[in-house]
């Protein structure tokens, strides 16, 4: 057993009494579980992997459970384990349901409250990046950070439903049931830190906003949050049971398991499960397997944002975001694409990169006529963006409008300097400046305007939480998106509005049917 099992079992006993200065740098808050010890940086109190379920291993492609309380302080000073996965990520374990906290005061204040919830799609990544570090959002605007690990990847939404049966029902939505748990877990305790549990806000950049955008149309989820926002990161339709039976099935027949014996994945090592994932998606007909939210008809029993906006999430006020150059970080790392000829261009325009089924000559024509003084190279990452990336954003808002829930929706044009500039505002440049982050490890907004760009952006987010409208002195006024004007704030040095940017794209790609990418 380790020191959180022995814990948790009541097989420690507590520390003695620290004197008063220590005390205070080393905080002591009762949760529902058992209290737990963090510490202090800068006058803002920090608790770093606070449990809020159980091991998972043991009940693997099952809903979580609570942990079993604990009575002596358990330290919460470091990261818990991130969910196993393919990536780099460090410490991987199935126990991974633990969240952090970031608080300018363990007092009755009742602030708002910031749960940030990872990208890497729903297969990689943690909450405990660099970037996510809530000390600075906390301390300059005085509100709650929460980020959180939750099960990924086949873990967390291997769709067993209809191969394997009881207990494995709600596999397929297991991560996202993770998410439900952790936000049950603030609802019940963040008082505690100085929070108000009913002033939270779910934000998420990338997967981290399509857990969102599902978690709008999920019963179970409905009251556990109050605003939300999500940054390149949509959730249009979800796996249908079919599509997610046929991955599951291929990922089996890749562990050399028949369906008769589905259930035993369950007891195979993790190493041998991701080792199997890597096989080649039956749908996509590309890349490893996509994990993503299934309609089982339990947990999830309608699209996210099909046919329209979800009803019990119309009254949540809402940030739509995206970055006006997406793909340039997926596609930008090949030198090749930065030279692209018109003769080029359309090999390289396929299926695999719109992501919807649209001849290239048409949309290269269509480019070439908005766009003039566009290179092939600057048409290939435009159209791949909004083909595939920006489309998904475009479908929500405009769900959110014609239902009359409150939406605004932004676009980020600031460009960073790296690399000249040349990956203009890419996938994943919105999160340092939403978490006003700029100089953490990682960040990729540098130069003189990379603070004032994340002081426009972090406010924004922070006055959704406060007053759930994202106005404040330092924008212009920010108008709701409505189906006339489309009204969007270009998030730029300096920021303005705009009025249905990019609408030629718009009603380019809105003739063509749109294929949530992964589903």
């Amino acid at each position: 057993m380790n020191r959180r099992s022995l814990l948790a079992a009541g097989l420690i006993l507590p520390t003695l009494a620290l004197p008063a200065r220590a005390q205070s740098e080393h905080p002591v808050v009762a949760t529902a579980h058992g209290p737990v010890r963090g510490r202090t940086d800068g006058g803002v109190a920090v608790f770093k992997g606070l449990r809020y379920g159980a091991d998972t291993g043991p009940r693997r492609f099952q809903p979580p459970i609570r942990p079993a309380a604990w009575t002596a302080p358990a330290e919460a000073f470091a990261y818990g384990p991130a969910s196993p996965q393919g990536s780099n990520e460090a410490n991987q374990s199935e126990d991974c349901l633990f969240l952090n906290v970031w608080s300018p005061g363990l007092d009755r204040q009742r602030r708002p409250v910031m749960v940030y919830i990872h990208g890497g799609a729903y297969s990689n990544g943690s909450g405990s990046s660099p970037l996510y570090d809530g000390t600075r959002l906390a301390r300059r605007n005085d509100v709650v950070v929460v980020t959180l690990n939750h099960r990924l990847n086949l873990f967390g939404y291997a769709f067993l439903q209809r191969l394997a049966g009881a207990p494995f029902l709600d596999s397929g939505n297991a991560g996202q049931l993770d998410l439900h748990l952790a936000l049950q877990w603030v609802r019940d305790n963040i008082a505690a830190f100085g929070g108000d549990p009913g002033r939270v806000m779910v934000f998420g950049q990338s997967g981290g906003g399509a857990k969102i955008a599902t978690m709008m149309a999920t019963p179970s989820a409905a009251g556990l949050f109050h605003r939300a926002a999500t940054m390149s990161g949509q959730q249009v339709t979800a796996s249908g049971p079919w599509n997610a039976t046929r991955r599951a099935e291929t990922w089996l027949d890749a562990l050399g398991l028949p369906k008769a014996r589905a259930a035993e994945a369950a007891t195979l090592p993790v190493e041998t499960l991701l080792k199997a994932s890597e096989a080649t998606d039956p749908v996509l007909g590309f890349g490893g397997l996509y994990w993503g939210p299934v309609l089982d008809d339990r947990t999830l029993r309608r699209h996210p944002f099909y046919p329209d906006a979800p009803a019990q999430s119309a009254h949540i006020p809402m940030i739509i975001g995206n970055t006006h150059d997406e793909t340039r970080a997926f596609l930008g790392n090949d030198p090749a694409n930065y030279s692209l000829t018109w003769d080029d261009l359309p090999g390289k325009m396929t299926d695999r990169e719109f992501r919807i089924d649209v001849a290239p000559e048409p949309v290269i024509a269509a480019y070439r006529r908005i766009y003039p003084d566009y290179s092939p190279s600057d048409v290939f990452f435009a159209a791949t963006t909004a083909a595939r990336s920006w489309r998904g954003a475009v479908i929500e808002a405009e769900a959110r409008a014609a239902s009359g829930s409150p939406a605004w929706v932004y676009q980020l044009d600031w460009t960073s300097p790296i690399e000249e500039g040349r990956r203009g505002a890419m996938h994943t440049d919105d999160i340092p400046l939403a978490l006003d982050n700029v100089t953490a490890s990682g960040s990729r907004a540098q130069g003189p305007e990379a603070q004032p760009m994340a002081d426009r952006l972090s406010r924004a987010f922070v006055a959704l939480a406060r007053d759930g409208d994202p106005n404040h002195s330092g924008l212009p006024t920010w108008a709701r998106y409505d189906l006339t004007r489309r009204q969007t704030m270009i998030m730029d040095a300096p920021a303005r509005m705009e009025d249905d940017p990019r609408g030629a794209e718009r009603r380019l790609f809105a003739a063509i049917p749109y294929v949530q990418p992964g589903t």
